[in-house]
């Protein structure tokens, strides 16, 4: 049985780059970005602004 995926403005999603140890961070606006660090991760995921959509995340990957 299959759940519903959830969707929202606070839904953040981490996947695992397969093959690699890179982790790829998706925000809730649709900015990704991948990471060797968790921590360096979960940083930029939360830092997003609190003004909405309108700003997101600069995207540059390492």
């Amino acid at each position: 049985m299959s759940r519903p995926m959830l969707s929202g403005d606070r839904v953040y999603r981490i996947h695992w780059v397969l093959g690699t140890d890179r982790l790829r961070a998706v925000c809730f606006c649709a900015a990704d970005r991948e990471f060797e660090d968790p921590i360096e991760l979960w940083d930029w995921l939360l830092d997003h602004p609190h003004g909405g959509h309108d700003t997101i995340h600069e995207e540059t990957s390492r």
